[in-house]
């Protein structure tokens, strides 16, 4: 079922997102809009888009569960290209989480894979995470979450391979930005110069890779030029600022930029299992991508 505005143009470029309610599918909503795209995105019943002006010239679909409904949306969207951003994440898990997390990250994916080769709908930009390369690896997920990741790789390996769909998957770090409402870094450091309660932090020697949210989305959009030109295959890029530093070098940062001192209490918590202390570096550049954006920069921008 969809939702499209009345009189609504058809430009050339059409997309289709997942994943439009999170802070960076948001952000790539808003900016393909801007840009002239028409926009579809997937919801789920019960879900609602933002209320930025933007998102009244978006047309949602929502998605009943089925690989048949989802046939049906990607009919009614005939996208240029799918842009897939939904997900669940959980940085660790319980018994509960393994149904959600599977449905989620790989079930939906099928679908929409599933869909798209129906349709003959053959571009895909997808997300996956740096997470899936604990120590660097070539492949050890972090957590589950980083494994159902892996998994929906793997099941595009095969739609790329059997049929004409072609993908690109950028595998993110640590993003941020101006009103992100997820419990992120610098959404926590804000709270606690605030308050200036005591925050309790793991030692702090962690090395965090950190994107500024318009960097993110232009890597998007680089990802769909890519694809404009692959003949075939899928091929994996990292969306990685090139210069991670220590969690307690990044705070200092942060405290030096908005000229105030936190109450940290380092060490007062211990690593969780599994803390991603090296970040991956063997990742895949995207061709015309950089981060524009610097640390202090991106700092002020989320912090005014």
């Amino acid at each position: 079922m969809s939702n499209a505005p009345a009189g609504h143009s058809s430009p050339s470029r059409i997309a289709l997102v997942t994943g439009a309610t999170g802070f960076i599918g948001g952000h790539l909503v808003t900016r393909l809009v801007r840009e002239g795209w028409q926009v579809h995105t997937v919801i789920r019943s019960g879900s609602h888009l933002p209320s930025a002006p933007e998102f009244m010239r978006v047309i949602a679909h929502t998605h009943d569960g089925t690989t048949e409904g989802m046939i049906r949306l990607m009919a009614e969207a005939k996208p240029l290209v799918v842009f897939h951003l939904a997900s669940l994440f959980l940085s660790q898990h319980e018994a509960r989480d393994v149904e959600p997390l599977i449905l989620s990250n790989v079930l939906f994916g099928g679908q929409l894979l599933e869909a798209m080769m129906v349709n003959g709908v053959n571009q895909i930009v997808n997300t996956g995470t740096s997470w899936q390369h604990y120590n660097n690896e070539d492949y050890n997920p972090v957590c589950l979450y980083a494994a159902t990741k892996q998994a929906f790789e793997d099941i595009l390996a095969y739609y790329t391979e059997a049929t004409a769909i072609r993908a690109v998957t950028l595998q993110l770090f640590d993003t941020y930005g101006p009103d992100d409402p997820r419990p992120k870094l610098f959404h926590l450091l804000g709270k606690t110069a605030r308050s200036l309660e005591e925050f309790a932090m793991s030692p702090g020697e962690q090395l965090i890779d950190i994107v500024y949210i318009d960097d993110v989305i232009d890597a998007y959009l680089c990802a769909a030029d890519e694809l404009g030109g692959m003949p075939a295959g899928h091929r994996v890029h990292a969306v990685s600022s090139g210069k991670p530093l220590p969690l307690r070098e990044l705070v200092s940062v942060y405290e030096s930029v908005l000229g105030v001192k936190l109450p940290i209490a380092w060490g007062k918590r211990t690593y969780r299992p599994r803390e991603v202390m090296v970040t991956w570096n063997r990742g895949s550049s995207l061709a015309g991508w950089h981060p524009k954006v610097s640390l202090a920069q991106g700092i002020q921008r989320t912090c005014k």
